[in-house]
């Protein structure tokens, strides 16, 4: 488990993006210790480069920054989230789970087919009027 994060932790996540919106919605209920900032890719103001990543970068799979600049990306952004969510019993444990070896490799490739797939997955309204990824 993720658990040397430092925190806040920038979540870099895809508003347009129905599946992607649920999970923050998720995790914002969740968080109480505002040890999580969300920022959405898909806002009209964002600005990737101001990130020191590209738009493409960040389309491509969650991202995730601690407060040493330190990016994550993936599973692993995934177990610095669930790593700032201590008083939930079921975040530690997938937390957990995901560093054993053969769960994470597995953790990784299903995440990584969830996210070249996720344009086939219903969006939310795009605050620019197109979305990209759509």
């Amino acid at each position: 488990m993720a658990s040397s994060s430092k925190f806040p932790l920038q979540i870099f996540y895809d508003g347009s993006c129905r599946v992607c919106s649920r999970e923050m919605q998720v995790y914002q209920r969740r968080e109480s210790a505002d040890r999580l900032q969300f920022i959405d890719i898909s806002a009209p103001g964002f600005i990737a480069t101001d990130h020191d990543r590209s738009l493409a970068e960040f389309t491509r799979e969650l991202h995730v920054r601690d407060s040493a600049g330190q990016f994550y990306t993936g599973v692993a952004a995934f177990a610095r989230i669930w790593s700032a969510l201590p008083e939930s019993p079921l975040y530690s444990l997938l937390g957990q789970a995901v560093s054993l070896p053969g769960v994470r490799q597995g953790a990784d490739l299903g995440y990584a087919t969830l996210a070249r797939l996720r344009h086939l997955f219903p969006s939310t309204d795009c605050h620019h009027g197109s979305c990209g990824l759509h």
